[in-house]
């Protein structure tokens, strides 16, 4: 009887092992630029929408940038904003909707960059979630990035839900 159970032991352990190893998941990291230190991991798909969504420190205006998740890149896919000013696109070809300038933005981006601060108040949206980008990272630099998570890191994470 101990035999078997040694070989369900060795075969549970080489289960565990060989699933902590295979990608299964896609997931958008939010990072410290400067420390790595993992602020958030949320699961995405390919065409889950990844935005930011901030107050143009000089105009007051809200901005909005969104990205399309495919595959390991954010791709820009939409910007909105409600002035022109430093740093907005003033020579693009927008189109006017509702009020808003809106326009679809060159770029395909394995790591998008942030400063979120307080007086822009910077939020993220990832699908129908949205997050508090300044509090989540007491006003740091993030790195935004796509992962692939284990499935391990998969079944701990839905046992402690």
């Amino acid at each position: 009887m101990s035999r078997y159970a040694v070989a369900l032991a060795v075969i549970a352990v080489l289960a565990l092992g060989t699933a902590s190893a295979v990608p299964t998941q896609r997931v958008l990291v939010v990072e410290d630029t400067e420390t790595g230190e993992t602020y958030l991991q949320t699961p995405v798909e390919n065409g889950t929408t990844v935005a930011l969504e901030y107050t143009h420190s000089v105009e007051k205006t809200r901005v909005y940038d969104g990205y399309t998740v495919r595959g390991d890149r954010l791709v820009m896919t939409r910007m909105e904003f409600e002035s022109y000013g430093w740093g907005l696109p003033s020579g693009a070809n927008v189109t006017r909707e509702n009020g808003t300038l809106v326009y679809d933005p060159p770029g395909s981006y394995a790591r998008v960059t942030v400063a979120p601060g307080s007086v822009a108040g910077h939020r993220l949206h990832v699908g129908t979630e949205t997050y508090d980008l300044v509090a989540l990272s007491d006003e740091r630099a993030v790195d935004l990035h796509l992962a692939r998570r284990p499935a391990l890191a998969t079944i701990t994470d839905q046992l402690e839900s």
